[in-house]
């Protein structure tokens, strides 16, 4: 039995975020993270080629790096796929998810990656391939590892597998028969878990529905007194001044900053530009007020549709951003926000 694993440039051993736009390369035999795989995979199978690609390069050129990295492939002998694993990196994740996405549908081999629930490429991949729960960083390799290497062999020797929740992965929506052993009636399961419920004991519905957070829409402003206001412009498209002066993460954000605009009524080319890793920056970079209008804002100001605009325009990025970090995020801003006494902003993306 033959492997091929992908990793990212940090794993392959090329670099950290300076070396993210590494592009996509094969290696044969197996290089950094690899050797964890192999490990874990013993003797059984063979992981003959490791495959290399910076996670910007990734994101920035999603199309041309899946092209290049099928075409190591053609050729090449192998029964299943691995990524990862990517933890809690969110660019990361998110180029596991294209890989393996792309890997399956060419050439129809089991692929298995491995990421932290917190992982924007859980939500966007869970559907289609097994996706193993991981842990937050890198301490986790060695459990993560094995989860997946565990379900992979099993999985190419045509063993029995269990459902998501005993296997360890994310469930994908998918339902199928189980039959009981000894046998039992609807009727009585459901009177079963009715009953627990009703005892306050734990149980497990047969359909469970996932949570989301839902944010109630805002109560619209009258222009009456919205040509009172100050208004704040926000951008989850990566606008910041030239040479991204905080660091900025090109995806998978941790990271936001606020910016002085007192007395600029437009951002020029040169002085403001994009650190978003999942768009065309061509536009943004040539007028930046694609993205953040501040040039129309002033309009509305000199019209006096609106009283003003915040002193500081506050910009991070969105995408592959996790959920819970962009939830931090917006609470640090809001805060500096309502100290401001501000009540009304915009908030623009791509």
């Amino acid at each position: 039995m033959k492997a091929i694993h992908y990793i990212n440039q940090f794993f392959g051993q090329i670099g950290g975020e300076e070396a993210a736009g590494h592009e996509p390369e094969i290696r044969e035999g197996q290089v950094g993270a690899a050797m964890a795989l192999q490990a874990a995979l013993g003797s059984g199978v063979d992981v003959t080629h490791t495959i290399i690609c910076g996670d910007n390069f990734m994101g920035s050129n999603t199309e041309e790096a899946i092209r290049r990295i099928l075409s190591f492939l053609e050729g090449k002998e192998f029964d299943i796929f691995f990524a990862g694993p990517a933890f809690r990196a969110g660019r990361y994740g998110v180029a596991c998810g294209h890989i393996c996405d792309a890997v399956q549908k060419k050439f129809g081999v089991p692929v298995l990656t491995s990421m932290n629930e917190e992982n924007p490429g859980v939500e966007m991949y869970r559907s289609k391939m097994v996706i193993f729960r991981g842990g937050a960083s890198a301490a986790a390799m060695k459990k993560d590892v094995a989860a997946m290497t565990g379900y992979g062999l099993r999985l190419i020797k045509g063993e029995k597998l269990l459902p998501a929740a005993r296997e360890g992965y994310f469930g994908r929506g998918v339902r199928d028969q189980v039959w009981l052993d000894p046998p039992v009636n609807a009727t009585d399961r459901v009177i079963d878990m009715l009953f627990k419920k009703l005892r306050g004991e734990p149980f497990q519905t047969e359909l469970p529905i996932p949570k989301t957070d839902r944010v109630p829409i805002a109560p619209a402003i009258p222009p009456e007194e919205l040509a009172k206001m100050n208004v704040a412009l926000l951008t989850s498209g990566g606008i910041v001044p030239f040479g991204n002066p905080d660091r900025i993460q090109s995806a998978s954000a941790t990271r936001w900053g606020k910016y002085d605009i007192t007395g600029i009524d437009d951002l020029k080319k040169g002085e403001y530009m994009t650190t978003h890793a999942g768009y065309d920056p061509a536009a943004a970079n040539n007028d930046p007020d694609v993205v953040l209008p501040l040039d129309a804002l002033r309009a509305y100001e000199k019209e006096g549709k609106i009283g003003g605009i915040h002193q500081y325009f506050y910009a991070t990025v969105g995408t592959g951003t996790t959920q819970a970090e962009a939830a931090r995020m917006a609470g640090e801003i809001v805060e500096e926000l309502k100290s401001a006494g501000v009540r009304a902003a915009i908030l623009t993306s791509t």
